[in-house]
């Protein structure tokens, strides 16, 4: 093969003509003046695409199938892998799984998507979102759902770490992080969750979660909302997520609760904020202040209590006052407790269970009951549940017939905590115990914990002039 190099030298250094090159070469004058016009290294130009004769018959097909995939889930669309598959199992397609897969990416070449650079002016915008992440919470591999929220100009990150992604979690997420950056951004950049969008309408439209509208109506700051499966264009929040994992949670880290875990992500936050302190002074200064009240960011949901004074909320049943039965109540929902309440009065409180079919009760709420029926004090699941020392004191009473007895001692719950009993009957022991020297105890404590204030302190200092003046006025008039 002729060498490029030389033909071009001997044109232009030894100003040979093409004819001579041609002749002395022994090649075609079209030839010598191809290799005249640029000195790059000589390659293969395809003409005219491949014929693919064996996959012709399943054009129509297959360019059916790509288009039914625009429709489809972005992680559920048809691969050149899958094709071969189905071309063979409904058409008895005999060619080769490469052939397949040189011919799809024919199909699918198209102009690659360019990106827009995206920014935001100081208090203009925060964007939101969950990701995951595993921990060790009191020794056991949790996995824990990440809120982040980040804002836009300055790039100052807030990540807090709840059980789920539920709406109540969503909700105070979000109170959080208002909270956290003592301001509000005018806008809040989102994708599409169940959390904030009921349905996707035409293009920027989406019809949103009634509880998001009213946590916006309470802050008042605007929602936009990204593209169906087009993550990228909250790429700020996109990034935090991974960086958090990466950067704050490597190794797995354990913690004993999930309060000592969000306290340790606390700490991570304020030190990102430094790294950002200029913009983070500049955007504070443009947020708008809070409102006076927090917003209440709890899930409400219609509770039904049954005959065993239970409601039953996420699976799990909650105590309520035993006179409540066959009561229409409201459940308010938090991340970590569960209020119920009888027409906006709160009558019982427990902390958020996150199991299936656990049963959380409350003795107070039982003790009208067990006042009126004594021996079930004997098996009452209330009972079974109190700490062990009840449970010591209860079987030797319950052999003497002392049921009621043991009830007088429950009954001490009225005016004193179960804390408070539980920490007497731990320091005076079961032997030779009842009620009223329980009752003594407690309130020999009570009192010496809670001492009353020294006599002149409960001496009001009393003007008399006061008086004289309002005499004085008195007989003016």
């Amino acid at each position: 093969m002729v060498d490029k190099e030389y033909v071009r030298k001997l044109y232009f250094l030894q100003e040979w003509s093409i004819r001579k090159i041609s002749r002395h070469l022994e090649i075609s004058r079209q030839t010598v003046r191809k290799m005249l016009k640029d000195g790059e290294i000589p390659k293969y130009n395809l003409q005219k695409p491949r014929p693919f004769p064996v996959m012709e018959p399943y054009l129509e097909i297959i360019t059916y199938w790509l288009e039914l995939d625009k429709k489809a889930p972005v992680k559920q669309r048809h691969t050149a892998t899958r094709i071969y598959e189905r071309l063979k199992e409904e058409y008895g397609f005999t060619g080769g799984a490469s052939t397949v897969r040189r011919f799809v990416k024919m199909l699918k070449q198209s102009i690659p998507e360019c990106f827009i650079p995206l920014e935001a002016a100081p208090g203009e915008q925060a964007q939101v979102d969950f990701g995951h992440a595993q921990v060790i919470l009191a020794g056991k591999a949790t996995k824990v759902c990440l809120f982040c929220m980040r804002l836009k100009y300055s790039g100052v990150p807030f990540v807090i770490a709840f059980p789920n992604e539920r709406l109540e979690a969503f909700l105070e997420g979000h109170v959080q992080a208002f909270s956290y950056f003592n301001g509000i951004p005018k806008e809040g950049m989102y994708d599409n969750a169940t959390t904030q969008v009921v349905k996707i309408l035409a293009g920027p439209l989406r019809q949103e979660h009634e509880w998001f509208s009213s946590l916006r109506a309470h802050y008042l700051f605007n929602s936009s909302f990204c593209h169906p499966a087009r993550g990228n264009e909250k790429g700020s929040v996109e990034n935090l997520v991974k960086y958090v994992r990466l950067n704050a949670l490597v190794p797995v880290p354990s913690f004993n609760s999930m309060e000592e875990l969000n306290h340790y992500l606390l700490q991570w936050c304020r030190k990102e904020q430094e790294k950002h302190q200029d913009k983070w002074l500049e955007e504070k200064a443009n947020l708008r202040p809070l409102p006076l009240i927090s917003f209440c960011a709890a899930r409400p949901q219609p509770a039904k209590v049954s005959s065993y004074s239970l409601v039953t909320v996420d699976r799990n049943r909650y105590s309520v006052p035993c006179r409540c039965v066959g009561r229409n109540l409201v459940a308010k929902v938090y991340v970590d407790k569960v209020d119920i309440l009888d027409r906006e009065k709160l009558i019982a409180s427990h902390k958020r269970c996150y199991g299936r079919s656990e049963t959380i009760l409350k003795l107070e709420h039982y003790l009208p009951a067990l006042e009126r029926k004594p021996h079930a004090v004997t098996h009452a699941t209330v009972v079974r549940k109190l700490p062990p020392i009840f449970q010591e004191l209860r079987e030797q009473m319950v052999k003497g017939h002392g049921y009621k007895d043991f009830l007088a001692v429950l009954l001490l719950v009225k005016d004193y905590s179960l804390e408070e009993v539980t920490r007497a009957l731990q320091e005076l022991g079961t032997s030779h115990i009842n009620a009223s020297i329980l009752k003594q105890h407690l309130s020999n404590h009570r009192t010496i914990d809670n001492p009353l204030p020294p006599v002149d302190r409960l001496i009001t200092v009393i003007d008399t002039k006061v008086y004289d003046n309002l005499m004085g006025e008195a007989v003016a008039r």
